[in-house]
C-alpha cells in the first residue's frame, strides 16, 4: 500500500511505537547465535551437537516464536522423549544465556531513529524473554535512541504478548500519550498491526524479515520495504 500524508485522516500522531525483532535489526543473527550456544551445550552433555544444531535452525526456520523448539529439535535429531525432561531445562538456559556481542541493525535505522526522536516520542514494544530482549537490545546499540522499552512478557508472560493490547498501553501511558495517538511501525501485521488496531491506532508495516510474506491481516494504514522508508512516511503524517 502506497500511502501519502494526503491519506491520513484525524489528528497526527503524538509518539511513535517500534518493534525490535526484523523491524530494526534481522532476527535471523539472533537465532543463528542462540542455535549455537543450544547445540555447544548439547555437545557437552553427550549428545551430536551438530545434529542438534541442524534440527534446530530448521524448526527455528518454521517459526521462531512458536515455543518448544528446543523439545521438537532434540526429537527430530533422534533424542528419545524420556530424556527430554532431564535435557531441555539445560539447552532452554544455554538459549536465553546466549548474549551476541554486536547485532548489527538494518541499514538507516540509527538515523531513522534519531530524526523521529526528534519530533516525538520514542519506544519499543518487543515480545519475548526480557533476559534474551535486553541481550538482542544491547547488541545491537539502539538503546540510548529508544528511551523506553516494554518487553510484554514482563506484564505476565506470553498472554500479554501483542496482539494483547497491554503492552501497548502502558508504553503509551509511559510516553504520556493518549494508546490512540500512537503510530506503531512493526515487520508482522498479526502482532504490530493488529496491537495498534486493538486500541484504536494505526500502523505501519516494514515487510522485511522472516514474516514479509505474511498476509496483510489486519492491513495496515500503510506498508514499506524499510524501517527508513516507513519513518519518512511517518514524519510527514507527524507533521501534517
Amino acid at each position: 500500500m502506497n500511502a501519502t500524508a494526503a491519506d491520513w485522516d484525524g489528528p497526527p500522531p503524538l509518539a511513535v511505537v517500534v518493534d525490535l525483532d526484523d523491524t530494526l535489526y534481522p532476527h535471523a543473527d539472533h537465532l543463528a547465535g542462540a542455535a549455537a550456544a543450544v547445540a555447544a551445550a548439547a555437545a557437552a552433555a553427550g549428545l551430536d551437537g551438530d545434529r542438534v544444531h541442524a534440527a534446530l535452525r530448521r524448526e527455528l526456520a518454521a517459526g521462531s516464536d512458536t515455543g518448544g523448539t528446543i523439545d521438537r529439535a532434540l526429537l527430530a535429531s533422534g533424542v528419545p522423549a524420556g530424556r527430554l525432561p532431564q535435557l531441555v531445562p539445560g539447552l532452554v538456559a544455554a538459549f536465553t544465556r546466549h548474549e551476541p556481542a554486536v547485532l548489527e541493525p538494518h541499514a538507516g535505522v540509527v538515523d531513522a531513529l534519531v530524526a523521529l526522536g526528534r519530533v516525538v516520542p520514542v519506544g519499543c514494544l518487543t515480545d519475548g524473554n526480557p533476559v534474551i530482549q535486553a541481550a538482542k537490545l544491547a547488541a545491537t546499540g539502539l538503546g540510548p535512541l529508544l528511551p523506553e522499552v516494554l518487553v510484554t512478557d514482563s506484564l505476565g508472560g506470553r498472554p500479554t504478548r501483542k496482539p494483547a493490547p497491554d503492552g501497548l498501553v502502558e508504553l503509551a501511558r509511559r510516553l504520556e500519550v493518549p494508546a490512540h495517538r500512537v503510530l506503531v511501525i512493526g515487520d508482522r501485521p498479526g502482532k504490530d498491526v493488529a496491537v495498534a488496531a486493538a486500541v484504536g491506532a494505526r500502523a505501519i508495516r516494514v515487510r522485511q524479515g522472516e514474516y514479509a510474506a505474511a498476509p496483510d491481516v489486519p492491513r495496515a494504514w500503510a506498508t514499506t520495504d524499510s524501517f527508513p522508508a516507513a519513518t519518512v512516511l511517518a514524519l510527514t503524517v507527524i507533521d501534517a
